[in-house]
C-alpha cells in the first residue's frame, strides 16, 4: 500500500509537469520588432495595368474627366504671375475674386465687410491660358486645399503687412489696398478702400487657412483679434467665378507705386 501511494503521487506529478508543457507550448509566440526596412517602388509606365481594377474605376474616371473637362469661360489672353515687380495679372485677379467672393459670404454670415485680400504667390502654380477655361484650369492654378480665412487685424498690423510685403518683394495677390513704397523702403500713403490707413481701426482681412497660420512668415496674421473660417476652398471659389463670367478680364490697374 506504501509503494502505491508512492506510486500515485509520482504520477500525478509527473501528469501536472506533461500538462504543463503542452500547455506553454501551445501558447502564442511572443514577437519583438528588431529592424524595420522600406524601399522605394518607383511608379512607372512599365508597371501593368490590372484589367479588374480599371474596369472598376474607370466609370468614375470618366465621370470626374467630363466634370472637369467642361467649358466655363474664355480668357483673352494668358495670365500670369510675372507681371511687374509688385503685381501680376494673374494675382490681381485672383485677389479681387477672393475679397468679392469673401465679402460676400461674410456679409450674409457676420454682416461685416471685407476690406482687403492678401494671398501669396507661391499659391499660385500654374498660368491662366487663353482659350477655354475649364474646371482643371482651376485645380492647376490652385492645387493645395486651402480654405478662405477672414482675419480682423488693428490698423497697426495692417501697417506690418504692408511692410512685410515691401520686404519681400514678391508680387503677392493683393487687393482693397493701395501704397505707394519710398526710396529708403517704407510706405506711404496707405489707402483701404481709398480712406487712409486708420490704425486704431479694425480691418477685415481675406487671406488662407495656411498664411492665417503664420505661414510664409505671415505672423502680423496671428496678432489677430478675432478669426472667422468661411469654410469655402480658394479653388472653389475660382471655379465659381468661372461659371459666373463669360469673358476673364484682365486686370492691369496700379495698386503699388514706387517714388
Amino acid at each position: 500500500m506504501v509503494k502505491l501511494k508512492k506510486y500515485n503521487q509520482f504520477f500525478k506529478l509527473f501528469v501536472i509537469i506533461i500538462t504543463s508543457s503542452v500547455v506553454v507550448s501551445c501558447g502564442k509566440p511572443s514577437y519583438q520588432l528588431t529592424i524595420i526596412e522600406g524601399k522605394r517602388i518607383p511608379i512607372t509606365e512599365t508597371i501593368q495595368q490590372t484589367p479588374e481594377i480599371e474596369k472598376y474605376i474607370n466609370p468614375y474616371r470618366e465621370h470626374i474627366d467630363a466634370d472637369l473637362s467642361a467649358v466655363l469661360a474664355y480668357s483673352p489672353e494668358t495670365l500670369d504671375k510675372s507681371g511687374s515687380k509688385w503685381q501680376s495679372p494673374l494675382g490681381n485677379l485672383l485677389a479681387d475674386v477672393t475679397l468679392k467672393a469673401g465679402d460676400k459670404v461674410f456679409q450674409l454670415r457676420e454682416k461685416k465687410s471685407v476690406n482687403i485680400c492678401l494671398l501669396n504667390s507661391g499659391g499660385i502654380r500654374s498660368i491662366l491660358p487663353k482659350g477655354n477655361i475649364t474646371a482643371r484650369t482651376a485645380f492647376e492654378i490652385m492645387p493645395f486645399e486651402n480654405s478662405l480665412v477672414v482675419i480682423a487685424l488693428k490698423g497697426e498690423q495692417v501697417q506690418e503687412l504692408v511692410e512685410y510685403f515691401i520686404a519681400t518683394k514678391k508680387a503677392h495677390p493683393i487687393a482693397g489696398i493701395t501704397f505707394t513704397i519710398q526710396k529708403n523702403n517704407t510706405p506711404k500713403d496707405i489707402l483701404v478702400q481709398g480712406k487712409p490707413l486708420d490704425l486704431i481701426a479694425t480691418y477685415n482681412v481675406a487671406t488662407n487657412d495656411f498664411l492665417a497660420n503664420g505661414g510664409d512668415n505671415m505672423n502680423f496674421f496671428k496678432k489677430g483679434i478675432q478669426k472667422y473660417d468661411l469654410d469655402y476652398k480658394l479653388r472653389n471659389i475660382l471655379i465659381d467665378y468661372f461659371k459666373e463670367v463669360d469673358t476673364i478680364p484682365v486686370i492691369n490697374d496700379i495698386r503699388i507705386t514706387e517714388e
